[in-house]
Order: structure tokens, then C-alpha cells, then sequence
């Protein structure tokens, strides 16, 4: 216990800057036998509750998209799961419809890649890694995404047995073009709603400190260390910390 309290409050400080090599390895043996299934019953159990206690506001928020102009409710995009196997990927919509995801390759592309004065001049001159001015994000778009409700139906992706409810984000197709070999380690296990690095400063963390993060947590991964994770989770969301 006292193992995974430390795993959860590390952070940018705590970690230091160890070379990458040190975490070219990430012990996936945690993820498999009796532990393994009861994360997935507990998925299921958690998933199927939030559906049911969120189901009015998946009704609220459709109907606002729909009002905000032309265009599906869901957003529907390829991601990489475990061990790099495609899926699909839902999130309410929050940008005009039929737009041109080139603004997006190229802040991608920054972030991996460590250009930190890149995603500062692209956000304003403020020190964040996410696009906070993404002009083709609509009015109640940007409302979703600071409450982090465009979120919500990927836990359609977590019945599905594609997602967890905690693990590392999964990575859009383009995004992995620009991966070092290690970077690869965090797609070794199943991707998830929330993860250590959504409590540990989201939008503010780089790009390599994500992964570090991630490595660390397939590293210790336990059911009280996820449970750590998504009780830390709801603060975070109801703040806003890191979302735009």
C-alpha cells in the first residue's frame, strides 16, 4: 500500500530526469491472471453506474450539439490500444464538423517531439501542452472539453473491452510516427479514461514525462492504486485542472 501511495503522488519533481533507457522495459506481468479480471469486473461495474447516474446529461449534451450547428453528436476516431490494436474511439463532438485535423498533426508532432516554445507560441505564450486555441472548436465545444463531458461516452469503450477505466490515453494513428522506441512501452497495456497522469498535472506535463508516468504506472499497478487514481480523478474534473 504504502508502494502504490507513492506511485500516485509522483509527479515532475518527484521523478527526476532519468534517461530513457531506464524505461525501456515496462512489467506487464501485473496485468494478467485473478488481478486482471477483477479490474475488468470492476471496470464493468463502475462503467455500468456512471452510465446510469450520467444518462440524463448524454441527452443534455446531444441536445446541444445538435442546436450548435451541423453535425453528429458522437466523434468517431481511430485509436491504438493495447499492444497497438486499432479501435474505435467516441467523444462528443466539440469541433465543426468535416474539420481538417492538419492544425492538430502539427501541434502533435511539437509536443512529442519536445518543442516546447512551439506549443507555447501555439497557446498564447502559455506554458501548456494541449491546444488551447483550436479554432475549430465551437462555442459549447470548448465548454465540453473544460469539463471534460466530450469524455463521457468512452465508457461505451470500456463495456467494449476496449478501454479501462485507468490507464495510459490512447494515442491517435499519426501521433505514433513520432515516437521514440520507448515511448512504444505505454501501449503495452489496455488504454484508459483517467490515468496517473491526468492526476499528476494533465495539460501541464511534457510529452516525455507523460510516458514516464505511464511506464510507471503499468510498473505498479495494483486495484487499490487505480481506486487512488479515480478518487483523485473527480477533483480534478470538477476543477477543470488542465482541461481546454
Amino acid at each position: 500500500m504504502k508502494e502504490d501511495a507513492a506511485a500516485l503522488t509522483c509527479d515532475s519533481r518527484a521523478i527526476s530526469s532519468p534517461q530513457p533507457s531506464l524505461f525501456l522495459a515496462a512489467d506487464t506481468t501485473r496485468f494478467f491472471g485473478l488481478q486482471a479480471r477483477l479490474k475488468r469486473l470492476m471496470d464493468i461495474l463502475i462503467a455500468v453506474g456512471l452510465l446510469a447516474v450520467t444518462s440524463p446529461l448524454f441527452l443534455i449534451v446531444a441536445l446541444l450539439i445538435k442546436r450548435s450547428g451541423p453535425g453528429p453528436v458522437f466523434f468517431v476516431q481511430e485509436r491504438l490500444g493495447r499492444d497497438g490494436q486499432p479501435f474505435l474511439f467516441y467523444k462528443f463532438r466539440t469541433m465543426e464538423h468535416n474539420s481538417d485535423d492538419a492544425i492538430h498533426r502539427q501541434f502533435a508532432a511539437m509536443f512529442i517531439n519536445g518543442d516546447e516554445e512551439g506549443c507555447r507560441k501555439s497557446n498564447g505564450d502559455r506554458k501548456i501542452f494541449k491546444m488551447s486555441q483550436d479554432p475549430r472548436v465551437t462555442q459549447i465545444g470548448a465548454w465540453l472539453r473544460r469539463t471534460s463531458l466530450d469524455e463521457l461516452p468512452q465508457i461505451f469503450n470500456v463495456l467494449r473491452g476496449d478501454m479501462s477505466l485507468v490507464g495510459p490515453r490512447p494515442p491517435i494513428v499519426y501521433e505514433i510516427e513520432h515516437y521514440q522506441p520507448w515511448h512504444m512501452e505505454r501501449l503495452k497495456v489496455t488504454p484508459g479514461l483517467t490515468g496517473l497522469w491526468q492526476v499528476s498535472g494533465r495539460s501541464s506535463v511534457p510529452f516525455e514525462e507523460m510516458v514516464r508516468l505511464d511506464v510507471h504506472y503499468i510498473n505498479h499497478w495494483s486495484l487499490w492504486m487505480d481506486l487512488r487514481i479515480l478518487l483523485k480523478t473527480v477533483p480534478v474534473v470538477l476543477q477543470g485542472t488542465g482541461g481546454y
